[in-house]
This record gives C-alpha cells, structure tokens and sequence, in this order.
C-alpha cells in the first residue's frame, strides 16, 4: 500500500490509522532518511493507542515505554553499532510484551526483526514540495 501526504498532519493521521488497527505484538519498522517523518508516524500510532505523553524520537536510550490502550515501545536503533547491544537491552523481550513495537531504522537489525514485521519506507521528494512524503507499507 502506498501513501502520499503532504504535511505532517496528514503523514500523522496515517500513522493513526496504522495505531487504530494495531494488535498486541505487532511490530512496525521505520526507515528513511534523516528528517522525514518517522516520529510523526510514530506520534499517529501513539495517539490511536490512548497515548498522551509526547513522544519524542528515543536516539539515546534507544527505547522509550509509553502506556496506553496498548503499551508502546519505541526503538530507534540509529546509533546501533552492533546488533547485540540490542539483545543487551532486553529487545526480545520487548517483542513479546503484548504491547506495539515502533523501530526506527530498523533496517540497522535486520537480520532481528521477525518476519511478521510490517515494513514502512518513508521518502520524501522536493520536486513535490517540501512538505510531501511516499509513504510505502509492505511486509
């Protein structure tokens, strides 16, 4: 399924739709570039969960918990150097915790990522405005 928004509002709502349906267990991988909406999906998924806290992109302690209808554990593994730092921090467990995963670059821990993952590719392109982004879900 592919998307196209054109401002974070709209690429937040998509992650609310994504929020709204989401299951215990499930987990959601992001990648993209720098800067292209990854947390405001994120923030979508957050709030369709009963979320009310401000998320905010964990880049140093690589895993913020947020309770909600659904707890919500969101990684961002820019920084990871070495896959085992992950299992360092419990992330097996963190899949299994009847809440949403949220990993951010998860492309970093690939070979990590269960095979029932969805996969979401966010780009953004210039040409079509600065606020535009294609918004790619697959598996």
């Amino acid at each position: 399924m592919i998307y196209e928004t054109y401002s974070s509002n709209e690429t937040k709502k998509i992650g609310y739709y994504i929020g709204r349906n989401a299951k215990p267990n499930d987990i959601v991988c992001l990648v993209g570039d720098l800067g292209v909406g990854k947390t405001v999906l994120t923030k979508g998924i957050a709030e369709a969960l009963g979320i009310k806290e401000n998320i905010t992109s964990p880049t140093f302690t690589i895993v913020n918990e947020y309770n909600g209808n659904l707890d919500l554990f969101h990684f961002d593994t820019y920084r990871i150097v070495d896959e085992g730092e992950m299992w360092e921090i419990g992330f097996e467990e963190y899949l299994y915790k009847e809440g949403v995963c949220v990993i951010e670059w998860a492309d970093t821990i690939r070979n990590l990522i269960p095979k029932k993952a969805v996969w979401i590719k966010v780009d953004k392109d210039l040409s079509k405005g600065e606020n535009y982004r294609r918004i790619e879900v697959g598996r």
